[in-house]
């Protein structure tokens, strides 16, 4: 791919991007909306038309890496793997 070629699609790449950014914006905002009524209505689970919109509360348990680190640093050493992946970044 020729120099020009290739700055053509950077170029493109980083306005589909900034497009893609935008509509994430405006769909959290429309999200935020929502979930504002439902809190006005103060309702997990709201109907409109055909749609049923929930929003609940969920509980997870997540295992502390951290404090596992820092309390058995061995055991954390034994079972840790290292592994490899390629990262793709454009800056001007």
């Amino acid at each position: 791919m020729a120099t020009n070629e290739m700055i053509q699609k950077i170029e493109e790449l980083q306005e589909l991007e900034a497009y893609i950014e935008e509509v994430k914006a405006e769909a959290e905002a429309i999200r935020d909306e929502i979930k504002q009524t439902m809190l006005d209505q103060d309702t997990e689970e709201l109907t409109a038309g055909q749609y049923i919109v929930r929003w609940t509360s969920v509980l997870t348990n997540r295992f502390d890496t951290t404090a596992f680190k820092k309390a058995l640093p061995e055991v954390y050493k034994a079972y840790t793997k290292q592994s490899a992946s390629r990262r793709f970044s454009i800056s001007a």
